[in-house]
Order: structure tokens, then sequence, then C-alpha cells
């Protein structure tokens, strides 16, 4: 009886051992490309060409690339960053607009965002605690003076903004990845006595502030809308004419391992994703490095998000400063939480530029390790609007509530060339052109379908091939365009 049972088990330890064996052996198995196709889409400038299928290419064998010929290499054996998604902020004003519309066209607007097949996709989404900017007047939750929150009541959003969340949530299959963020707390919490202008959070409300948050989520849930993630503040270092409020570094760190840490984890929330700035490029390093170099406020934060507004101060788009955080806290995640184009002009919703610096964006912050990525208001009116302080602001798509149309700029376009390609769970793999002239990044589906996006921001045509482990195809990529190379 004994012989038996170990030569049973010698039998079982055999089976798994070679079990291992064949799941690592198959997981080494480098990637190939042979026998596979490459469909090409295709936005570009002065063309009908709008995430158009314009080719298939087939690779050939090519071992050594010259010099002379330019190439995008692509290594899916290099993988890094996981994606989240890529979406948009669910406003006021983009809900108050979208009612606005005609019945057909509110259909036609859910699914050019949300389906997957239809539209492009989008997986991730983000709405305001109380209001902000984008809503047509400023509101509180709560009446003045109640720290214990028992007047807390939403029936403001749920007008316009709930049923809105829950038609893009049912449009997208039933799950939407949705992260909330405060622009203010109460007026009367604060320092100015005003949601306005910028103050601070005075001390004696730290507790009853956490406790918003929480009842803020719970109350969301309670009506059907999960809340993955929130921020601590919009743009804690603003002091706008709008709803905001002033964190130094150290008052972020501080409320976080304080109040809101542990507020969320004695509230059942621990499982929320908390980030931490919310803000520009510009300072993001010095924010990160200050909180998260704190053990006890960093054993909450789950990232650092950002905007891209620092190119108010003529410095461009800082995107060293998100790489140097990537590499200082590998163990966070970056993720991009606004961006629009500013300073709204009618006659200008087709300027090309509009979708250029959502590439130019796009690409450089994925390759920078971020996780997800959040384009501001996904509908405006034909104002770029409605705002109740007049910073109106470009979309992607706006609603000529005039007429009853939508007008989709290539902003829509460019953002496409990502959220419909690249899946929630894609991990970026090497991607990288062998001259400047060409921006790109690439990613790997879970399903093993590779997405490769190639931009071009100069006036010229340029030839080119997608390489990958001695295996090329040829395309052009054409002038002010952006393409995306789907490789199954």
């Amino acid at each position: 009886m004994k012989i038996r049972s170990i030569s049973t088990r010698l039998i079982f330890a055999a089976i798994i051992l070679f079990a291992v064996k064949n799941a690592d052996a198959q997981k080494a198995a480098p990637y190939s490309a042979a026998n596979k196709t490459v469909k090409v889409y295709v936005t570009a400038k002065n063309t009908e060409n709008k995430l158009t299928q314009t080719e298939t290419l087939k690779f050939t064998d090519h071992p050594q690339p010259v010099e002379t010929e330019l190439s995008v290499f692509v290594d899916p054996s290099k993988t890094f960053q996981t994606m989240l998604g890529i979406g948009a902020a669910l406003t006021d004003a983009s809900a108050e607009t979208f009612y606005k519309l005609p019945k057909d066209k509110q259909k036609e607007f859910m699914t050019a965002y949300f389906d997957k097949d239809k539209g492009i996709g989008y997986t991730l989404a983000r709405t305001h605690i109380q209001s902000c900017d984008f809503s047509s007047a400023s509101y509180s939750y709560v009446k003045d003076g109640d720290m214990a929150l028992k007047t807390f009541d939403v029936s403001h959003d749920k007008k316009y903004r709930i049923p809105f969340i829950k038609e893009a949530m049912a449009t997208a299959g039933g799950k939407l990845t949705l992260f909330v963020t405060p622009w203010s707390p109460p007026g009367w919490m604060k320092t100015n006595g005003d949601v306005l202008h910028g103050g601070k959070l005075k001390h004696e409300y730290d507790q009853s502030w956490a406790n918003f948050y929480v009842k803020f989520i719970k109350t969301y849930e309670k009506l059907g809308m999960p809340i993955w993630g929130l921020s601590v503040q919009n743009e804690p270092m603003a002091t706008q004419s709008w709803e905001s409020c002033l964190y130094t570094a150290e008052d972020e760190r501080d409320f976080i391992k304080n109040f809101l840490g542990p507020t969320l984890y004695k509230s059942g929330l621990s499982g929320k994703k908390l980030f931490v700035w919310d803000h520009n490029r510009d300072l993001i390093y010095q924010r990160a490095s200050t909180i998260l170099e704190d053990p006890e406020a960093a054993k909450y934060v789950w990232g650092v998000g950002f905007h891209w507004y620092e190119t108010w101060t003529g410095a461009g788009m800082d995107f060293e400063s998100t790489r140097r955080v990537a590499e200082a806290f590998p163990g966070k995640h970056l993720i991009f939480t606004e961006g629009c184009v500013e300073k709204f002009d009618f006659d200008k919703l087709h300027d090309w530029a509009l979708g250029e610096r959502y590439g130019l964006s796009m690409i450089n912050d994925f390759n920078a390790g971020t996780v997800g990525w959040t384009d501001w208001n996904i509908l405006l009116d034909e104002k770029g609007g409605p705002n109740h302080v007049g910073n109106f602001c470009f979309a992607p798509v706006h609603a000529d509530l005039r007429n009853g149309t939508l007008i989709y700029t290539n902003s829509y376009y460019y953002l496409g060339h990502f959220s419909k390609f690249i899946q929630p769970g894609a991990k970026r793999i090497a991607c990288v052109a062998s001259r400047d002239k060409l921006l790109t990044t690439a990613y790997i589906n879970p399903n093993g379908q590779l997405a490769v996006v190639v931009m071009n921001k100069t006036d010229d045509n340029i030839d080119y091939s997608l390489w990958i482990k001695g295996k090329a195809a040829k395309t052009t990529s054409l002038a002010h365009s952006i393409a995306t190379l789907v490789v199954e």
C-alpha cells in the first residue's frame, strides 16, 4: 500500500512538472509576425479619412534595416504598464447639453463615444463632487453649517448628470470605470468663506470634509453608479474665478494620512483608488515626492493624476516630469485626469491643431508610464459651455443647439485611434521610430492583437516600415495624420 502511494505521488509530480514546463515554454515562445496581417486605420488632414481602414499589409522578411530607411520598431517581448482605460469627464455641462439634443442625436452621441464596435469605445470616466466651472451655477449637497452632513442630498444631479452617467454606462456594456473629484468644499468650510476664488479648507472641518467624500461615493453607488476611485482635489495650486481650493503638498499629504485615508478605510472604502495632485505636469514631481516619501500617507495612495495646462506658462508639455515620477515611484500609477483646448472659438472647430495636441500628449504620456487618460468635457454646446464663469472651452464633440446637430472635431478621431483599439488590460510594449518625424506607441491587447499608433505632425508624406523581429510591412504616413496599425 505504501509503495503504491509513493508511485502515485511520483506520477502526479511528473504530470505537474510537465505542465509547468509546458506552460513556461509557451510563455517563453518569441513573438512572430509571420502569417500575420496589418489593418491600417487612418485619420488625415485634407482627406476623407476619419478612423478609416485604408489598407491591409503583409509582412515580408527584413532582417536588418538600413540607416537610410525609416522604421517603427516594435518588440512585443518587452512589456510595461497595463492600460486602465481611456475616456472623458461627464460634467453638468455635458449632461445638460446632451438632454437638450433631439432623441436621435442623443443615441448617436452615446453610440459614438461608448459603443465598442460602432463608436470609439470609451471605458473610463470622471465626474465632479458638487459644482465645478462647467456647471450652470454653483451648488452644494449640504446646507450651511451642517458638519454632520445630515442634509446631504444629490437631488441636483438627478436632473441631468446621474441619468447621463447611467446612459453612458449602459452603452458601454454596463461597466464604466468612474472616478470622482471635488473642485471645492462648501464655502463655509473654507478660509475665504466662498466656493470660488481659492481659499483653504479650515482644519476644524478636516474630518467633516473627509466624511463628505464617503457620503458622495456611497450615495452614488446606492443609485447604481460604482465608483472606482477618487482624487483629493482638482488643481490644488490654482486660485480660480470658479470653484477651487488650495493645498500645498504638505497640506495634501497630512489631509490624506490623518483624515481622508483612514476615513476611507474605516468606512469600508479601502478598495477605492486614491490619487493625488490632479494638476499640471510642471510641479508633479515635487508634489509626488512630498506625499509618497511619507510612508503613512503613501500607503493610502494608488497614484498621481495630472493635467496638461502647464502650457499657459509657455513651457510646453513637460513630459519628462511625469517620466521622472514613474521612475522614482514605480509602485504607484500615473493617470491623466484632465485636458482640453481652452478659449473656445466656433470658427476653429475644425482646426487640425486640436487633434494633434491630443495625439502628442497621449503618445508621450503613455510612453512615460501613464495607465489611463481622461479628456475633459465629453460634450459642450456651440458656445463652449455652459459654464457659469465664462470659462468656455473646446470639446471633441459639440452640440449646436440652434439646429440640434452634433459637430465632431478631429480631436474625437485622434482620441479614437487609442480608445477604439487599445483595450483595458493591454500591456504597453517597446516601440520606437528611427526618426523623430514620427511619434509612436504600441500595446498588446489581452487577445494577443497588437495596436501600434503612428502620428505624423509634418507637412510631408513619410514612407516607413513596421518592423517586428525580422519581419517588416511597408506603408506611408500621410502628412498631418494619425494611424493605428492593428496586427493580428
